[in-house]
């Protein structure tokens, strides 16, 4: 008997037919991966087994333990989340509570479903089994006084702590560095290994289902197009969809070999401190989050920035930037020195691409506002016409036609949203684009897209690109040079090829092996099943 079954499951909302006759099923102690891009219909399906999708017409059947979810009122559904279904969701920051401590939520799910239990001793638990021991992480701090991998630790303890029969995990590591992501991973999978308990694990990456599922099932558009077992489903890919999809995960964009020009930025000895006052003396503490960097790009050159999340990326990348003032060292942007107060005239070579453009758009604005909003940096002014000539001519750049000026953000897909990002970051005619995370959380095939356009205007803007990833796939497809972050400084740089088949430092071996990839994947599975033949390249 399955633990779950979803039986021709179909969902209307308003006029939108969101699911299609989804058919799954997941056994006790097996791992289901769910796989699609963005509003393909897996976290609608995974919302409505919780019963938490918007309310609609739905069809079909949903049996947990041969219990119809569909039909149970919401009092039983009360009973049932958390206790035994429990879900992890994508982004910890919204899914945990920012006024309670990490403790206090935690007990919050014993003490709705098991008043009779030590609610404060079971979380304390629960906490220990997800990684967090009360020595190391206090129970009593908030939300933002813990890491991503931290906080995502805190949403799995919460719905594991009654150790359900099943766990639905919806991307639970996408805004993750691959060795926090090794570790969910592998906590996931130890958990509910312990408990015998079911997993549907929902992702768009490939190569994280390859090694973490047992079965594959494959959506498009609210429809299952594919489902097997994992290396025979990678073995055959029958469906057309399931095949771009492995080829999208795969892609390496083309790039023209060519000599790096003049040095246009380059950071001597960078220092970079957060000061902090805690308790009732208010004792000043520092930090030093970059300690004494070196690092220097020249023209048409692309540089690699990788490392684990709080290394200091993020926060070179500002001092590089002049976003923030320096405690030490000095950064030069083509030849002159660039600090925070620096003229706009110089301030205009250098330009960011944002993970979310979302969130760094202003939604009251239309796309010809937005990309044109570079432009008061040129001097001199230039008139309004010109601004959306040109911001028009920088959509052209990147595949989006002049129909889109007038329109808002929410009317593109995420995908078209980062072109619109990039068509911002471009319209200065930068020397050097410094990109944060910017295709980490597109699908893949979305992600082949951006990365071809990036390689093709590297090549024929002579554009200088700083890469700061925490997807070592993408970083070793689209630059020459890597350096490696630990702990606030470079501990390894060279080129990227070498740096990817013969790291020297322990911290870039540690990130290659954390970081999942297909084949190896593949290839490990096939190992374990000898019966079965080597996946189809």
């Amino acid at each position: 008997m399955s633990l779950l079954r979803i039986d021709r499951l179909s969902l209307r909302i308003g006029a939108a037919q969101v699911l299609r006759d989804v058919s799954l099923h997941i056994a006790p102690g097996e791992v289901l991966g769910v796989v699609g891009e963005s509003g393909s219909g897996k976290s609608m399906t995974a919302l409505s087994v919780m019963r938490l999708a918007p309310r609609g017409v739905a069809e079909g059947r949903v049996l947990f333990e041969g219990e119809d979810l569909l039909a149970a009122s919401e009092a039983r559904m009360c009973a049932l989340r958390g206790a035994a279904i429990g879900m992890v969701f994508q982004e910890p920051m919204t899914a945990l509570n920012p006024l309670h401590p990490i403790g206090r939520q935690v007990e919050e799910v014993i003490r709705l479903h098991r008043p009779d239990l030590d609610a404060r001793a079971e979380a304390r638990r629960a906490l220990e089994r997800a990684g967090l021991p009360a020595d190391r992480v206090p129970h009593d701090r908030y939300p933002h006084d813990l890491s991503g991998g931290q906080r995502q630790r805190v949403v799995i303890a919460m719905a594991t702590a009654l150790r359900p029969r099943l766990v639905i995990a919806d991307e639970p590591t996408t805004a993750l560095d691959v060795t926090t992501q090794a570790r969910i991973l592998d906590l996931l999978r130890r958990l509910t290994a312990e408990d015998g308990a079911g997993l549907m694990l929902i992702t768009h990456d490939l190569a994280v289902v390859a090694e973490m599922a047992d079965r594959i099932a494959i959506m498009k558009d609210g429809e299952v197009v594919e489902t097997d077992e994992t290396v025979r489903l990678f073995r055959n890919m029958r469906h057309p969809y399931t095949r771009a999809l492995f080829q999208a995960s795969v892609h390496q964009p083309a790039r023209r070999a060519r000599p790096p020009g003049d040095e246009v930025l380059r950071a001597r000895e960078v220092t970079r401190e957060h000061v902090s006052r805690r308790g009732l003396l208010r004792r000043r503490t520092a930090f030093r989050a970059v300690d004494r960097v070196s690092l220097a790009i020249r023209q048409g050159e692309n540089v690699g920035l990788v490392g684990e999340s709080g290394c200091g990326k993020s926060t070179l990348a500002r001092a590089l930037l002049a976003l923030e003032p320096l405690q030490g060292g000095a950064v030069t942007l083509c030849g002159a020195p660039f600090a925070p107060g620096a003229p706009p005239e110089r301030r205009r070579h250098v330009q960011a691409v944002f993970q979310d453009p979302y969130d760094s758009f202003d939604p009251r604005w239309t796309v010809a506002h937005l990309v044109a909003e570079p432009l008061h940096m040129l001097r001199p002014r230039i008139t309004r016409a010109e601004a959306r000539r040109r911001a028009a001519a920088a959509l052209e750049r990147v595949g989006l036609g002049d129909e889109a000026l007038d329109r808002y953000p929410h009317e593109f897909s995420g995908g078209q949203r980062q072109r619109i990002a990039i068509a911002r970051a471009l319209v200065c005619e930068p020397r050097l684009v410094v990109l944060d995370e910017a295709v980490s959380a597109l699908d893949v095939s979305v992600r082949a897209r951006i990365l071809d356009l990036l390689a093709e205007l590297s090549d024929r803007l002579d554009l200088s690109m700083l890469f700061i990833s925490h997807d070592l796939h993408v970083v070793r497809a689209v630059t020459d040079r890597v350096a490696v972050m630990q702990a606030g400084r470079i501990v390894e740089e060279g080129p990227t090829e070498r740096i990817f088949s013969a790291p020297r430092h322990p911290c870039t071996r540690a990130l290659l092996e954390a970081t999942p990839d297909l084949e190896r994947a593949l290839a490990a599975r096939a190992a374990r099943a000898p019966h079965e033949k080597e996946p189809a390249r």
